[in-house]
């Protein structure tokens, strides 16, 4: 009999890390090749993890809640055979990588390596840098510090969040020891292998050059020395931490005081954006994970959300300073796409309002009919899509890609239409691909699918991209009009706005309609204001006769 230790997979993107939502298995069992062991997820997703050999357990490695790293030892298995455990030992003591030379003199190390000393802080002798983050993008933007110069950090503990233009990441311990210096500030890009956080910890570290504070008298004030280099003041970090100690998690919370809470990034990021500790909040998911529901229903109680006025202060009390917000990860990339999208497009917005009685009498019957048919209920999206797909039958150029640079226009066959839908970490614009082939019951569970994937930060890279033309709706917040941008590099985007009831004019008469304005803009360079008119004028039409939708 032999062990094999199978080690976390690379679980999408080149992800550094997955935390662990739940085991399927425990020591004893006996399992079969392709069995589910364990549950991991993403930024993007969740994923089953199955055993690569058959095989009894007899170690795992990890508990709920635990980031595991990619290619960390993840379960141990008794195999017929030899195994692989001769070659790759599972223990893996990565937190004290021995230094190939010795280094028990620090003021000859600091003379022969000063190309080392900007990645060493004065008393350090481990530097943890940036790993790769993802499909081995070259950099990424630092978010937040979960950690100040010195806190004592055990090994696998958040110290930072970083973003790439796809994900946003949570950055773990290697090591367990004092944080001696943090290289870099909220909003500042940082390369991968770059230094990220210089620690001391016990033995050599990894840092041959350990001392690399050029003065050795220094050594005695090492502890004073961190003071200059604290966090900065943009990080909300340290506020968290204060109120986590200074009150105790109450009981209903159901973990421990310390206990690290269960939630996905996504709860992670819109808890921070709220102003809430989730130490504080109580879990109903597996094991006690944080849902966004459980979020909600914290605010709603009222949470520890920070006050908004004086306490007791008069409603009309003079309001004195200012608050200087920076535009830092998600957020920035949104300000930067939009920038880029209305820099190089010339828009043109067209107005037009449709009478959409029709389509609302219709969709009132099919939902009637749904109740005993088990179908989905249906909103007006499914029409509007639908009236596009048929639209661009007739102006294939709208279904399409600019590229600028090249001066090459990619018509598309195929309608994959994104949802511009808001989320609780931004703007996103998920994909419903091959509307085309979908009829309005079909439109409207993939919409709804795709939408809920992007609110809960389940939805994966092909699902929030290649979208050929885009759907923006405010839905009853929809207002009278508005001048959608493009989503670069599409070359058009339809914005319906709220339907309501209006006074009009029919056949002489005036009558009461229910009746929408769609806006819609498109990219001048590739879209004739004629042919843009053509195109929403067909929508219009379709619409107005909905029973045209579906026939060729």
């Amino acid at each position: 009999m032999g062990r094999f230790v199978f080690k976390l997979p690379d679980v999408g993107e080149g992800t550094a890390e997955a935390e662990l939502v739940g085991w399927h298995v425990a020591v004893g069992d006996m399992v079969e090749e392709d069995q589910i062991v364990a549950d991991v997820m993403t930024d993007k997703a969740t994923v089953e993890i199955t055993a690569p050999v058959s095989g009894k357990v007899i170690a795992i490695h990890g508990e709920p809640g635990q980031m595991i790293p990619v290619r960390g030892p993840l379960v141990e298995f008794e195999v017929e055979g030899e195994g692989n455990a001769a070659a790759e030992p599972a223990p893996a003591p990565a937190p004290a990588a021995v230094a190939p030379e010795p280094a028990s003199e620090p003021a000859p190390a600091a003379v022969e390596a000063p190309k080392a000393a900007p990645a060493v802080a004065a008393g350090a002798n481990h530097v943890f840098k940036l790993p790769d983050v993802g499909e081995g993008t070259a950099e990424a933007e630092l978010v937040a510090w979960h950690v100040k110069v010195g806190d004592a950090v055990e090994e696998d503990q958040i110290l930072a969040e970083v973003m790439t233009d796809k994900a946003t990441v949570e950055i773990t311990s290697p090591v367990a020891g004092a944080v001696v210096a943090l290289h870099g500030e909220a909003g500042q890009a940082l390369p991968v292998g770059g230094p990220l956080v210089s620690f001391k910890v016990e033995g050599k570290g990894n840092v041959a050059e350990a001392p690399a504070a050029a003065p050795a008298p220094a050594a005695k004030t090492e502890k004073a020395a961190p003071a200059p280099a604290a966090r900065p003041a943009s990080t909300p970090a340290p506020q968290t931490a204060s109120k986590a100690e200074a009150k105790p998690v109450p009981a209903l919370t159901g973990r421990q005081p310390g206990e690290r809470p269960l939630a996905s990034p996504a709860v992670r990021n819109r808890a921070r954006d709220l102003g809430v500790d989730l130490v504080f909040v109580p879990g109903s998911g597996p094991a006690g994970r944080i849902e966004h529901a459980d979020l909600d229903a914290f605010v709603a109680r009222g949470g520890t959300l920070a006050p908004t006025t004086a306490s007791g202060g008069s409603l009309y009390a003079r309001a004195e300073g200012t608050t200087e917000v920076r535009i830092i990860g998600l957020r920035r990339k949104i300000a930067e796409k939009m920038a880029e999208s209305v820099r190089r497009i010339p828009h043109i917005t067209y107005v037009e309002d449709i009478d959409m009685t029709a389509v609302e009498e219709l969709r009132a019957h099919l939902n009637a009919q749904a109740k005993q048919t088990g179908k989905p209920k249906l909103n007006v999206l499914p029409f509007i899509a639908r009236a596009i797909v048929v639209a661009l039958k007739d102006q294939p150029q709208i279904n399409a890609w600019y590229d600028d640079e090249a001066g090459v226009l990619t018509q598309h066959a195929a309608v994959h239409l994104g949802i511009a839908a808001q989320t609780p970490n931004g703007l996103m614009v998920p994909v419903v691909r091959h509307a085309e082939a979908r009829d309005a019951y079909d439109t409207a569970l993939e919409i709804a699918r795709v939408s809920g994937a992007a609110k809960d930060g389940s939805a994966k890279r092909e699902e929030l991209s290649g979208s050929t033309i885009t759907i923006t709706s405010l839905g009853t917040l929809g207002g009278v009009v508005h001048t959608p941008i493009i989503n670069h590099p599409e070359v058009a985007i339809v914005g319906p706005n709220k339907i309501e009831e209006r006074v009009v004019v029919r056949n002489g008469q005036m009558v009461v309609r229910k009746m929408m304005n769609l806006s819609s803009s498109f990219d001048h360079r590739i879209v004739d204001g004629h042919d843009a008119a053509v195109f929403v004028q067909r929508i219009k039409t379709l619409l107005e006769n909905p029973a045209t939708l579906w026939m060729n």
